[in-house]
C-alpha cells in the first residue's frame, strides 16, 4: 500500500528522491483565490536549505522551487498545486561504500527488508531531503491560515543533545543557525557542534511548535483527533522518535488538581491540555515538542552486515548533517500548518453551519 499523502480535504503528495532529477509536492484541495507567488514558499524553503552554516551539511542546493500547476495570474484556482524542487548538488559517489551494507540507526535495513530493493544515494526515499517538499506544501498551508483565521506557526529548539536551552524571546530564534530562543547560550552551542564534528559523530535535540489563533473546535472525538493526527504527521518527520503535546510525558507526573486546565469567564488559567481536550481545540495555544534522533550517517566506524548477512563495519563518507534536529523546526511547523488547514477545512464542511466562533453564545 502506497502512503505518500498527507490529509484528507488538504492533501500533500510527497514525491522523488535525494540523488534524482528533483523532488517535489502535488497539494490537492486548495481552496481557490489565494494568491500565491514561488517567492511566497521560497522564503521557507530557504529557512531550511543545507548549507547555510558549517553546523549542517554542505550540500549545496538552491532549493529554487517552480509552480508547475494550480496558479493562474497570481491566484489559486482550486486545482492540483504541482510544486517542484530541482537537486543539483547530488554526489552518489560519496555512498559507493553502503551499497550493500547497513548503515546502524538507518532505514538502510528495513527498507532492504521491506522491498527487496533500495537506493543507496543519499538514502533515496529515506532521506531528510523529502522534507523540502513538505516545507514547500507548508508554506502554502501556512499563508492560507494567517490570511483567513489569523493562526500564526513557529518554533524553536529548546534542546541540543544536552544542553537545554531557555526560552528567552521569540526575537532570537531567526538570528542563528539553530533557532535557539537564547542568543546567551548559541557560543556553547557552537562549540558543542564544532567538537562533535571534528569527533565525527552525531547528537539529537528536541523542537517545539506553537499554534497560535487556532479557532476551538477542530479535531473529532475518536479516530481524527486532533493530537492524533499532529502525532501521525510528526512522526513521519525523518529522525523524530517522539511527540508529546502540551505536558506530555510530565503528565504523569502532575495530579488532576494541577494537570486539568481551570476554566474561568477569561479564559483557562493554563495549557496542561497544549490546546486540545479530547481530540478537540480548545482555542488556546496548540503546543507540540519533538524528540528528534541523532543521524545515522557518520563517520565512525559501526559494526553492521552487508546483503550476504556476514559481519562488516560501516563508515560513512560525504556530507551530512551531524544534528538534523538544527534544521527541523521549519520542517515541523509546516507538518503543524498542513494538518490544522486539512482539519480546518474538514470543520468548514462538516460543522459550518453552528460552528461557535470566539466570542459568540
Amino acid at each position: 500500500m502506497a502512503a505518500n499523502t498527507l490529509g484528507k480535504l488538504f492533501r500533500v503528495t510527497n514525491y522523488g528522491e535525494s540523488h534524482g532529477p528533483a523532488i517535489g509536492a502535488v497539494i490537492d484541495g486548495c481552496p481557490p483565490g489565494l494568491a500565491l507567488s514561488e517567492a511566497d514558499i521560497q522564503v521557507e524553503l530557504d529557512r531550511r536549505r543545507p548549507g547555510t552554516s558549517r553546523h549542517v551539511t554542505q550540500r549545496q542546493e538552491p532549493d529554487q522551487v517552480e509552480i508547475l500547476s494550480g496558479v493562474y495570474q497570481g491566484k489559486t484556482t482550486g486545482t492540483p498545486i504541482s510544486l517542484l524542487i530541482r537537486n543539483t548538488d547530488a554526489r552518489s559517489k560519496d555512498y559507493g561504500n553502503i551499497v550493500d551494507t547497513f548503515r546502524p540507526g538507518h532505514a538502510d535495513y528495513a527498507y532492504w527488508r521491506k522491498y527487496g530493493i533500495r537506493d543507496p544515494r543519499g538514502g533515496g526515499r529515506s532521506s531528510a531531503r523529502l522534507t523540502a517538499p513538505t516545507v514547500a506544501a507548508g508554506a502554502i498551508a501556512k499563508k492560507w491560515l494567517a490570511e483567513k483565521y489569523g493562526v500564526k506557526i513557529r518554533g524553536y529548539m529548546s534542546q541540543l543533545g544536552p544542553i537545554v536551552i531557555p526560552f528567552q524571546s521569540w526575537e532570537h530564534v531567526s538570528n542563528n543557525p539553530f533557532y535557539a530562543p537564547n542568543a546567551d547560550v548559541v557560543p556553547e552551542l557552537e562549540a558543542y557542534m564544532d567538537a562533535l564534528r571534528k569527533e565525527g559523530d552525531s547528537i539529537g535535540a528536541r523542537i517545539e511548535v506553537v499554534a497560535e489563533n487556532v479557532p476551538a473546535g477542530l479535531g473529532e472525538p475518536i479516530y481524527a483527533r486532533m493530537d492524533a493526527e499532529i502525532a501521525y504527521a510528526m512522526m513521519g518527520l525523518n529522525a523524530v522518535k517522539g511527540v508529546e503535546i502540551g505536558a506530555g510525558f510530565e503528565s504523569v507526573s502532575q495530579r488532576g488538581s494541577e494537570h486539568g486546565d481551570a476554566i474561568t469567564p477569561t479564559g483557562f488559567e493554563s495549557n496542561h491540555a497544549g490546546g486540545i481536550l479530547g481530540g478537540i481545540t480548545t482555542g488556546q495555544h496548540i503546543e507540540v515538542s519533538l524528540a528528534i534522533k541523532p543521524t545515522s550517517s557518520i563517520r565512525i566506524k559501526r559494526p553492521s552486515i552487508n546483503t550476504e548477512g556476514e559481519p562488516v563495519e560501516v563508515q560513512t563518507l560525504g556530507r551530512h548533517d551531524p544534528c538534523v534536529g538544527i534544521r527541523a523546526t521549519p520542517i515541523a511547523e509546516s507538518l503543524l500548518a498542513i494538518v490544522i488547514m486539512d482539519q480546518l477545512l474538514r470543520q468548514r464542511a462538516q460543522c459550518a453551519d453552528h460552528w461557535l466562533r470566539p466570542g459568540e453564545n
